[in-house]
């Protein structure tokens, strides 16, 4: 039971590394610097539903840094540390609570990835003009969250019971 385990995290890393390898080939720009996709997030949802809070933890934190080495910076690791870990947190707790949807779990995390980023970026430059582009980027958060979340519950109603653990 422990190597299929592992196996699964295995696949479930590297679906998180190929999708941002995916998401750094697309040209997804709208004048805003920081606003992505968040393809990478529809695995950490799905692994937050199917698989435990440890397990998804895990791979975030691991596809971050591994991506950052891979496709990045250490600049890109340190805004993705902190968007990630921020979506993250907010995202257990409100699935903690059993009384949102996946796709309000989602929406959440995008929004507090957003978040966590500025906050970052606040440190980085040591100014706080740089909460400016909060509305916009809290309009990305909602938009992003929502398509991944439709994306996460499709593929939680059909793979939970294969990869609950």
């Amino acid at each position: 039971m422990k190597t299929r385990k592992i196996a699964y995290l295995g696949v479930f890393l590297a679906l998180a590394l190929i999708l941002s390898y995916v998401e750094s080939l697309i040209p997804f720009y709208f004048g805003i610097p920081g606003v992505k996709l968040g393809l990478t997030n529809l695995i950490v949802v799905v692994m937050l539903y199917c698989t435990g809070t440890k397990e998804a933890f895990g791979v975030s934190v691991a596809r971050i840094l591994l991506a950052g080495f891979l496709f990045g910076n250490l600049f890109s690791i340190l805004y993705s540390l902190a968007g990630g870990v921020l979506s993250f947190i907010v995202m257990c707790l409100l699935k903690k609570t059993g009384r949102f949807h996946v796709i309000s779990v989602s929406v959440t995390g995008g929004i507090s990835h957003n978040i966590g980023q500025l906050i970052a970026a606040a440190f980085v430059v040591e100014t706080y003009d740089i909460f400016y582009y909060m509305p916009l980027l809290l309009i990305a958060g909602v938009a992003t969250g929502f398509v991944i979340g439709m994306l996460a519950q499709e593929f939680i109603l059909r793979f939970e019971k294969q990869f609950h653990f």
